[in-house]
């Protein structure tokens, strides 16, 4: 392990008024995304797609790393140039989604445990040698009547703190991404206690597998209400308990919190995480990691046709200003009309 390295890294990735762009969709979940424009999802449309959000102009003036898929890893811009090394160009540093997606947890019904840790060695030194500097491995907290049970949310930690000791000793900055949903009808302060539970269990795990917390990066979801709540909390609320939970369970060693929208809106997202980055001095950096935010505008607005090429780019570089500007706390939403 490089510590060194692994700091430099993980504080490029949570620069000042940057963020990270989540381009890590596996082959089905672009296919949905493809499918609401009505696009057949062949391995040149996905690459297209890619190629049209990192080429964007002034991309690198508001994204600061990018989360790829291995298909998207191995892929080149239509001059021949392979992503990572395009991105690393423009200062980017190009990241790689490595778990194999949530499983159903045997013996534990409606939970999921993350698998992806078979090979998983060998895998990251084949992409570090690719490009990749940094790595994804999501975990998957649902909130239901019966569940989190504790030992799903301790199995979850576990695997998260094995995958981010192969991570730091491959010199590969591990983001851990603990997400509790917001599917569901559930309270704020229901979410508020999952996420204080689940933050505990898994910096808990991350000590003992002795990972080196200044070579990290914690990718959580926000504390809000379930999608489905009757009373929904307003995002002043949102902010504060999330500040809140953060405070209590995440050592200051950690240098950024890189939140997921976790099906939010692009303008609920940047909201949100403006609020935060106004409420005073934090011990971290406060930025996004954010994928359908960031994306869905560039998607409707290219539509999958050539000609709007240019118009799914500034429809990209729109929002990514935008949540930028989240990022140092500058944020109106006077600004979501102004920009469009």
């Amino acid at each position: 392990m490089n510590r060194i390295e692994l700091e430099t890294t993980a504080k490029a990735m949570v620069a000042k008024g940057k963020g990270l762009l989540a381009a890590d969709e596996s082959t089905g979940t672009i296919k949905k995304r493809f499918d609401s424009i009505s696009l057949n999802s062949t391995e040149e449309a996905r690459r297209t797609y890619r190629e049209m959000l990192l080429t964007a102009p002034k991309a690198a003036e508001y994204i600061s790393g990018v989360i790829f898929y291995d298909e998207t890893l191995r892929q080149k811009t239509k001059e021949g140039v392979p992503f990572p090394q395009y991105l690393s160009k423009l200062g980017i540093v190009p990241g790689i989604k490595v778990d194999t997606g949530a499983k159903p947890f045997a013996n534990f019904p409606g939970e999921t445990i993350t698998e992806g840790l078979d090979g998983l060695r060998e895998r990251l030194a084949e992409y570090y040698g690719l490009g990749a500097r940094f790595a994804k491995w999501r975990a998957v907290i649902d909130i239901a009547a019966s569940i989190p049970t504790q030992f799903a949310i301790e199995a979850n930690a576990h695997a998260l703190a094995r995958y981010a000791a192969l991570c730091q000793e491959a010199n590969i900055v591990p983001i851990v991404e603990p997400e509790v949903l917001m599917d569901g009808a559930h309270s704020i302060e229901r979410c508020e206690e999952v996420t204080a539970e689940t933050l505990s269990r898994v910096f808990s795990a991350l000590h003992s597998h002795r990972i080196h917390l200044e070579g990290m990066i914690l990718k959580p979801n926000m504390v809000i209400s379930g999608k489905k709540a009757t009373n929904r909390a307003n995002p002043q609320q949102v902010a504060e308990a999330t500040l809140r939970v953060l405070r209590r369970y995440v050592p200051s060693a950690v240098p950024g919190i890189a939140f997921l929208s976790g099906g939010q809106s692009a303008a609920d997202a940047t909201e949100h995480l403006n609020l935060m980055n106004q409420s005073g001095p934090l011990p971290w950096s406060l930025t996004f990691s954010y994928g359908r935010a960031l994306q869905d505008e560039a998607l409707k607005a290219w539509g999958g046709k050539p000609e709007n090429f240019a118009a799914g780019q500034k429809a990209f570089a729109r929002r990514a200003r935008l949540t930028s500007l989240a990022q140092t706390g500058s944020y109106t939403a006077k600004l979501e009309q102004e920009a469009a």
